[in-house]
């Protein structure tokens, strides 16, 4: 009776299998010897696995990891890519997958099934596939939540990233687009201060015309209310209403909000200025910003409880 010679699963073999796939070093022993040593079928078999440990995961709630803001000339991309806990957000081989998946999003409009289908580069694996991928071997859920683009004709979009990470990705990014035919290093640091103020005013609207009417009635609705507690005579209370809602847009709207950095130029003309220093025409015509996980109802775990149930195992 003969005995079937087992192949040697060599130390260079296992580094191989875990650069090609990114699972752990004993996943990777692991595979080889269910597959007598053969790569491809390893592959295969941790793919199979990774597929199923993802499908557990996939119902966790996702509510940290990175959002990015990158600008490529007269484009600018932002993306949120979201993971279970903040210290995956300061994982290497994640912030990698970002920053590339952000360059994809730029590349293809911000169109979330594009850029899903997309190859990821250095891999056989499209971008859904590798999130799949990244699943299984970082061991927690990710998702794909969203993304946009700023595109102009000429002139820059810039971003900004507020404390950020690494250059490009953290937790609140901004893209800012101005139209203009200016010199495009000064476009860029006036997009960037105004990028930074609009991380910290979050307007909501542009401009005035971009506010929707549901908007103002509600908001004068909820204004009048309060006026007509105060027993004044109606036409006093509409020009108070009148005044607050003037305030309001002030508060909402990115051209009348005043500019953070020196608390008294209106948005507009800090555009207006810089286009005299230019000496070109300068349009603001776009601004995008997202936070990280906002919108996202996180699930709140009873941390006693949640010990309890690991010592029980």
């Amino acid at each position: 009776m003969g005995f079937k010679k087992m192949a040697q699963i060599t130390a260079a073999l296992v580094k191989e299998l875990r650069e090609m796939t990114g699972a752990g070093m004993m996943d990777c022993k692991k595979a080889l010897s269910e597959v007598d040593g053969n790569l491809d079928e390893a592959v295969d078999l941790l793919r199979t696995k990774g597929l199923s440990k993802a499908a557990k995961k996939s119902g966790r709630v996702a509510a940290e990891g990175l959002v990015a803001a990158i600008s490529v000339g007269t484009k600018g991309a932002l993306l949120e890519i979201n993971s279970e806990t903040d210290f995956v957000s300061r994982n290497e081989d994640f912030q990698e997958f970002v920053e590339e998946v952000a360059k994809i999003a730029a590349d293809k409009d911000g169109v979330t099934d594009e850029i899903l289908a997309a190859n990821f580069p250095g891999t056989e694996r499209n971008v859904e596939e590798q999130l799949t991928h990244n699943i299984a071997t970082i061991g927690e859920n990710m998702s794909f939540r969203r993304a946009e683009t700023l595109s102009v004709s000429n002139g820059v979009v810039a971003s900004y990233v507020h404390s950020a990470l690494k250059p490009g990705l953290g937790k609140i990014g901004v893209l800012v687009a101005l139209e203009s035919t200016g010199d495009a290093d000064a476009l860029t640091a006036l997009g960037k201060q105004i990028a930074m103020h609009v991380a910290a005013a979050s307007p909501m609207f542009l401009g005035r015309d971009d506010v929707e009417q549901s908007v103002i009635d509600k908001e004068r609705s909820f204004l009048v209310q309060q006026a007509e507690e105060s027993g004044r005579p109606a036409d006093i209370i509409e020009k108070m209403v009148d005044g607050r809602i003037r305030k309001y847009y002030e508060e909402i709207c990115l051209l009348e909000q005043t500019f953070v950095i020196d608390n008294e130029t209106k948005i507009s003309k800090v555009v207006e200025n810089a286009a005299k220093e230019m000496g070109a025409d300068v349009k603001l015509t776009g601004f995008a910003r997202y936070t990280l996980g906002e919108g996202i109802e996180k699930k709140e775990d009873d941390f006693a409880a949640e010990v309890a149930a690991a010592v029980q195992g």
